[in-house]
């Protein structure tokens, strides 16, 4: 299904691109480069490693082509549909969560590493390498440029490329934040702040702020606001849900 749809978007922009070109943005590319570029950019944040399929989509996606009366395309939009977010903090033995990570963590571009406060073992986050950590038909390092490209030509600016790659980094020192139970309480407390402090950063929050919010988070009982205490495997749950 993947696959096909892709042939089938690609046959329609070339089709429409010929003779007349598309619509031309100097700072992106044609309307035709961006709808099939958008596959590359969905299948890195959608796409995972299953049992049966190298290249599976764990979600849905409605794609709305539009043509002008004479023929070329005038505008696209995609509908997106229930994306497995267990995946993201939970793989079984033979799978694997999303491209992105491993495309991020192939080295290709050393210089996100650095900016992201993260090492090129997928084994150092336990987010990511509960199950398989390469695929034999897979090339991640190319499959990151192809990514990287791909938001360049959707019109993405500079900086909004580095945040998406800052919060997919943060997800991952997610995975890494460690709490224990305070003695003779049921509240946890944070056992070592690292991971938490270089998530924080990625996202361009306090950490301290972080560590509150996650082992006393405020709740609204009527017309007031609480703060409540969280059991280790209620901060746990609730780090899984942020990310």
């Amino acid at each position: 299904k993947t696959v096909n749809t892709k042939r089938v978007i690609q046959y329609f922009a070339s089709i429409a691109a010929v003779g007349g070109g598309g619509k031309k943005d100097t700072s992106k590319g044609t309307l035709e480069d961006q709808i099939i570029q958008a596959n590359p950019a969905l299948e890195a944040f959608g796409n995972a490693k299953t049992v049966r399929n190298d290249n599976s989509s764990r979600f849905g996606k409605f794609i709305r082509i539009h043509f002008g009366t004479s023929g070329k395309l005038s505008s696209a939009d995609i509908e997106t549909y229930l994306l497995e977010k267990s995946r993201v903090t939970f793989q079984l033995k033979a799978e694997r969560n999303y491209h992105i990570f491993y495309q991020i963590l192939s080295n290709q571009k050393p210089e996100l590493l650095d900016m992201l406060l993260i090492t090129n073992n997928p084994y150092d986050y336990s987010y990511i390498s509960q199950g398989e950590v390469t695929v034999a038909s897979i090339n991640d390092s190319d499959e990151l440029m192809a990514t990287d490209s791909a938001f360049d030509v959707l019109g993405f600016t500079p900086e909004e490329k580095m945040a998406v790659y800052k919060l997919t980094g943060a997800i991952m020192h997610h995975g890494n934040m460690k709490f224990k139970q305070k003695q003779r309480e049921e509240q946890a407390e944070p056992d070592g702040t690292e991971a938490a402090d270089k998530s924080a950063y990625l996202m361009g929050l306090n950490s301290a702020d972080l560590i509150k919010g996650l082992c006393h988070p405020r709740v609204k009982v009527g017309n007031e606001y609480v703060t409540k205490g969280q059991s280790v495997d209620q901060v746990y749950y609730a780090i899984g849900a942020l990310a």
